[in-house]
């Protein structure tokens, strides 16, 4: 019975979006300390090259590799954050988006490691390794009511979305913390927060760091999900994409960047019936967008309104 509701295409789909999510994430949490950064793409790709090159060549284990890959983008995240302290706005986008530039023109050169544009295959698949350390302590698929590609993308999806649960739980905890409070102080006022006492440069850079870290940790699952990769996936566009789902959802919510991921990744297979046109009311969508609102989708206003109605109801 199982086995006839899990569609691979559509588990596959699903893990696309909580990646989606991840990477949205990583827009989110520089963006709440007021720094638009545009790089998501950059680290995404130094992570997800990084771990992809240590399992090829060095058949380290899996969730090592996505470690070391993250890792590795956040410490570049470090780098690059500190010299883009003086930049802010339009500035710093810029900037950022030149690195993830830099990073791609990198990867198609650099032919002896990274194969160029024609990209890295062979790439261990997450799933099935999970499909074998679950044949290696006695479950089989079938014992479900599962077949094996079933079984693989079903695991997958559940390994994505406890992942994509740890880091909202650790973003929404964090906001609610001392480090939390002076994102927010540095982003209404940057000079008034300074005046407070508070390290502008640390808390930037950690903020940076972070949204690097959660991007390289997207870029390196990203790799492990599909087993191919190429400097096509770092690209420009790609990193306009990212901005798009923070954007869409709305910047100022943390459920805001879910929910841009999840609709932008889904818009796409849902227009397929208009293959050759649904791009073109992807870019109207957005268009209008922008014209009505602005701030995204949902907002804190949106929220206050609705608890407030809530709280009406309740007491009418």
């Amino acid at each position: 019975m199982l086995g006839e509701l899990l569609n691979p295409y559509y588990l596959q789909v699903l893990c696309f979006i909580l990646i989606n999510i991840m990477l949205a994430l990583s827009i989110y949490v520089p963006l709440s300390s007021g720094q638009l950064s545009l790089g998501s793409a950059g680290f995404m790709g130094i992570s997800a090259y990084t771990s992809a090159l240590l399992t090829i060549h060095y058949e380290l284990p899996l969730y090592v590799t996505i470690l070391v890959g993250a890792l590795l983008a956040g410490v570049i995240g470090i780098i690059v954050g500190i010299p883009s302290l003086r930049l802010t706005g339009v500035y710093l986008a810029i900037a950022t988006l030149g690195f993830g530039e830099v990073i791609r023109v990198l990867f198609v050169n650099w032919e002896s490691l990274t194969k160029g544009s024609v990209g890295l295959t062979g790439i261990p698949q997450l799933g099935r390794e999970l499909l074998k350390f679950a044949k290696s302590i006695g479950i089989e698929p079938s014992a479900l009511g599962l077949k094996n590609n079933q079984f693989v993308y079903l695991s997958l999806v559940i390994v994505l979305f406890i992942i994509v649960l740890f880091i909202l739980w650790f973003v929404i905890r964090q906001q609610n913390s001392r480090i939390g409070r002076a994102y927010s102080s540095i982003q209404m006022d940057e000079k008034a927060a300074e005046s407070m006492g508070i390290n502008i440069t640390y808390y930037k850079v950690l903020a940076f760091a972070q949204g690097a870290f959660i991007a390289g940790l997207a870029g390196a699952l990203f790799a492990h999900t599909i087993g191919y990769i190429s400097p096509s996936d770092f690209s420009y566009h790609r990193a306009v994409e990212i901005l798009i789902f923070t954007v869409f959802g709305g910047s100022e919510v943390i459920i805001g960047s879910v929910f841009g991921a999840t609709i932008l990744t889904l818009l796409p297979e849902v227009l397929r019936f208009v293959s050759d046109y649904r791009y073109i009311f992807y870019g109207i969508m957005l268009v209008i967008l922008m014209a009505v609102r602005p701030q995204g989708i949902l907002d804190l206003h949106l929220f206050y309104r609705l608890k407030g109605k809530r709280i009406k109801r309740g007491t009418s």
